[in-house]
């Protein structure tokens, strides 16, 4: 029998315990109320994997202000006091459940399809992200293009996540992860055909990695030591799954070390295949790069529904924590059933047709 004993030890990062490595990934639900609270079924849903065994959970992608950052509509948001209060019942319940539980800012830049706020968006650059709308989160058509952001913009979106990571503590929330992957307005700044700025934001990939950067360290000074703060990373997007970065692992070298030396606590590594090379002509992971660059601690996502997978990437070294998204939805209780030897489910196309609203279905726990 394989032995997935690494999956069940204790971790620390930063200043949150977890009590094993298994976390559910952050993934868009779109089932908030209209003006962005969170609601009962949320809580019910975020609940019970927290029951089901997972040490740290992260939410959806919150939008974290009031103009330009909200990508989905009835996508929840922790701008206003009035939305942070509305997550306290989620975090409640989850701790009572005996997880911990990040909140994810997220602005959604040139990729959002739903504001309530405002009917254009902001980028980079005057660049419109690949592709077209997803159906499946209420959007249609290819993305319009955005207005470049200006420096004072900036300074709205850096003041936005600081104020909603704050937020989000008064909230009790463990933790907070910036949303810099999959596309959104972080990761549109890292991406070189979308980011054509010939100021200090764009060229190189220092440069086009310093806002990131600058929120990251923003975040970390304002919340203090006491609540963990880290970031999402990707090179893949809603838009455009198949995207690496140009300069390949050197690119990844400065991209890792620039993150890690802004007082951050976590990377958390999105890939399709979390142990999969991520370039051509390397072995290294996205995870095992960042791992070696950073100095903090990493959690990986990407098909690691496979415990013997998921399991392989703590004992190599390659991170920290493994995240789960399709898994966790196929088997809200996968830690619990993977400890006690027990078949998993198979998952269920339903649970993200034709909105991914929350679903609700029984637990099955062990006695």
């Amino acid at each position: 029998m394989p032995d997935f004993t690494p999956l069940w030890s204790a971790v620390q990062i930063g200043s949150t315990t977890l009590a094993n490595r298994v976390a559910l990934a952050p993934m868009t639900r779109v089932s908030a109320s209209e003006d962005g609270h969170a609601t009962e079924r949320m809580a019910s849903y975020y609940e019970g994997f927290a029951r089901g065994g997972f040490g740290l959970l992260i939410t959806e992608g919150i939008y974290p202000d009031t103009s330009y950052s909200q990508g989905y509509l009835f996508q929840p948001g922790i701008a206003t006091a009035e939305q942070a209060r509305s997550w306290i019942k989620v975090v409640e319940r989850v701790h009572a459940a005996g997880a911990r539980i990040f909140a994810q800012l997220m602005h959604a830049g040139a990729q959002a399809q739903g504001n309530r706020f405002v009917e254009s968006s902001v980028g980079p650059s005057a660049i419109a992200p690949k592709g077209e709308q997803l159906a499946f989160y209420r959007g249609e058509g290819p993305f319009p293009v955005p207005s470049e952001i200006t420096a004072a913009q900036m300074d709205e979106v850096r003041q936005g996540f600081v104020t909603a990571a704050l937020h989000a503590k008064d909230a009790g929330f463990d933790g907070v992860e910036i949303h810099g992957a999959n596309g959104y307005l972080l990761d549109q700044f890292l991406t070189d055909y979308l980011n054509k700025r010939t100021d200090n934001y764009g060229g190189s990939p220092e440069n086009r990695v310093r806002f990131a950067a600058e929120i990251c360290q923003a975040v970390r000074e304002a919340v203090g030591p006491d609540m963990t703060v880290g970031i999402r990373i990707s090179q893949g997007k809603v838009s455009d799954n198949d995207h690496r970065w140009s300069g390949g692992a050197e690119e990844a070298k400065v991209i890792f070390a620039a993150l890690g030396a802004t007082g951050i606590d976590f990377i958390h590594t999105t890939e399709y295949r979390a142990a999969a090379p991520a370039f051509e002509g390397g072995p290294e992971s996205l995870a095992t790069l960042a791992k070696r660059h950073s100095g903090v601690t990493v959690i990986a996502n990407g098909n690691l529904d496979d415990p013997e997978t998921a399991v392989s990437l703590l004992r190599d070294g390659a991170a920290d924590v493994v995240a789960l998204g399709k898994a966790a939805l196929a088997t809200r209780d996968w830690p619990h059933r993977v400890r006690n030897n027990r078949a998993l489910d198979e998952l269920d196309g339903s649970l993200f047709a034709p909105v991914a609203d929350v679903k609700d279905w029984e637990l099955e726990l062990p006695a």
